[in-house]
């Protein structure tokens, strides 16, 4: 009878966890963890179909999930649940080879906004968000999570432009990103 009692108390303690969890993510949400950053505005007229391919990540702030990794890029392509399937992957030199994560984004909003809602483990989801485009040949573009902490550089190529590239950090900066604090991205081996 004991081991009943055991195996039932477990039950429930793992119930409350997960109850725990969902309620934790319901908050997370409620607080604003989707959103863009307080004074910033995601790009309206956004076209997904434009978006979508590869993406080299120019410049990064850093954050745990690519710490130390180099040639990263990041593909987007359609679901067929109308979804968009995310391959982030990136060079770790320590380890000596490839790191790969996949997630699905969907749009937040309706219409043409560029924001975006990215699940890379279940059940949360995170924010991503368009906040500068080149909107005539999408070739460039500066993306931020909900809080100023994220904040990529990426363009369709391995390199951009140094004045583009200033013009883009000159803007970040206005818009308070922590520019000195840029990592810069080695794109130097060819993927695999």
């Amino acid at each position: 009878m004991a081991s009943h009692n055991r195996r039932r108390l477990r039950r429930t303690a793992v119930f409350a966890l997960l109850l725990l969890a969902a309620c934790f993510c319901s908050a997370m949400s409620a607080v604003g963890c989707m959103g863009p950053p307080k004074g910033l505005e995601p790009v309206q007229g956004f076209e997904p179909d434009r978006y979508l391919g590869t993406w080299y990540e120019i410049a990064r702030l850093d954050h745990r999930f690519e710490r130390g990794l180099s040639n990263v890029t990041a593909s987007y392509s359609w679901r067929n649940d109308g979804a968009i399937r995310v391959v982030n992957r990136g060079y770790d030199p320590k380890k000596g080879k490839w790191r790969q994560a996949e997630a699905v984004a969907r749009s937040i909003s309706s219409g043409d906004v560029a924001s975006l809602k990215v699940r890379f483990f279940w059940p949360f989801w995170g924010g991503y968000h368009v906040i500068g485009l080149d909107k005539q040949d999408y070739q460039h573009a500066l993306v931020t999570s909900h809080t100023r902490s994220y904040l990529w550089i990426l363009s369709r190529r391995p390199d951009l432009d140094e004045g583009t590239l200033l013009s883009l950090i000159a803007q970040a900066r206005r818009w308070g990103f922590d520019t000195e604090a840029l990592i810069y991205v080695k794109h130097d081996m060819p993927a695999e």
